[in-house]
């Protein structure tokens, strides 16, 4: 079943496209990734989704409900957290959450009750009655979570939830993150650009001048790029590049001062290499198997970059909607 359903949406300014008529849809209970470079309209797709900007033309729905007509109920189905920090730092963790449940009108006990639990879920309990400003990253992370669960949503909007993060902190994030999706059914979805982050997810939709250029499992794209990744570098890279399209029939290409080629049997392929580029010095040479960012570089010829998105503005434009 899809919980979210995007038809040929479409968001112009002036003549410039931002979103170009794009289809797609999310399961209900599936981590969903999406990711593009800055300005591929991303950030455009999401606001529209989480009704804070209004589409040109186009259709999209969350949980049946659309975002355009019937944005009430869409909030209600939706939980946010956003790249930049919203909470108030000058309440305690346990009042972050109350202000949040009474904007959302959650009756009281229930409020209370659901304060508590999330509370020990994200393992801040006993953190609750420091003021926000003195978490750690971490702990706000944690606790926007728990804020953006608090009134039940079918869907969980993450942009870039572990962004600026060490390693350690955000694996205890993405626990968390997999439990809400293997225990609680929540449907994930959201933005990184750590492409180690992306292999989480069940699928993943990437984005590039307002177009979407590729939807599939992170396995399935990784097997699209056909082959061993070898990276070299030699004495002449513009001609021992058009070596291997002649003598292989490949289809290299030239980054930064690296040659990069697909190979099926990279290690295999490597001897036949250095033979039919024996006239050129090759200084280094490496294999390995395929990662999304290299997906991603196939795909857009560059690397993800990460961007600002004015979460905080966003947070209190939502919460005065209300």
């Amino acid at each position: 079943m899809n919980i979210i359903e995007i038809k040929n949406l479409t968001k112009k300014y002036g003549e410039k496209f931002a979103v170009d008529d794009i289809s797609f849809e999310v399961i209900e209970g599936e981590i969903f990734g999406f990711l593009g470079p800055n300005g591929a309209g991303k950030t455009t797709t999401i606001n529209i989704l989480c009704t804070l900007l209004q589409p040109t033309s186009g259709i999209a729905s969350i949980s049946g409900y659309d975002v355009t007509n019937d944005r009430d109920n869409v909030r209600n189905s939706i939980g946010i957290v956003f790249q930049d920090p919203s909470l108030d730092g000058d309440l305690t963790g346990e009042e972050n959450l109350r202000f949040h449940g009474m904007a959302y009108n959650i009756p009281k006990q229930i409020r209370e009750e659901r304060i508590t639990y999330l509370l020990e879920m994200v393992d801040l309990y006993d953190k609750k009655d420091e003021l926000t400003k003195n978490y750690s990253g971490g702990m706000k992370r944690r606790l926007e979570i728990a804020r953006g669960l608090l009134h039940h949503p079918k869907v969980l909007f993450l942009d870039e939830p572990t962004i600026g993060l060490d390693p350690q902190t955000r694996n205890r994030i993405w626990e968390h993150i997999r439990e809400l999706q293997e225990k609680k059914g929540i449907t994930i979805f959201l933005t990184t650009h750590y492409m180690e982050e992306a292999e989480n997810c069940n699928r993943i939709a990437i984005i590039d001048h307002g177009k979407i250029i590729a939807l599939d499992t992170p396995e399935n794209l990784k097997k699209d790029l056909k082959g061993d990744l070898i990276t070299l570098k030699t004495s002449d890279n513009e001609k021992a590049n058009e070596v291997l399209k002649t003598c292989f029939s490949l289809n290299p290409y030239i980054k930064d001062d690296s040659i990069y080629v697909y190979a099926d049997n990279g290690e295999n392929f490597v001897p036949k290499l250095f033979r039919a580029l024996r006239n050129y010095e090759i200084t280094s040479v490496s294999v390995r198997k395929p990662t999304l960012n290299d997906v991603f570089i196939k795909l857009t010829g560059r690397e993800i970059r990460e961007e600002t998105m004015g979460g905080v503005g966003r947070m209190r434009e939502m919460t005065r909607g209300r």
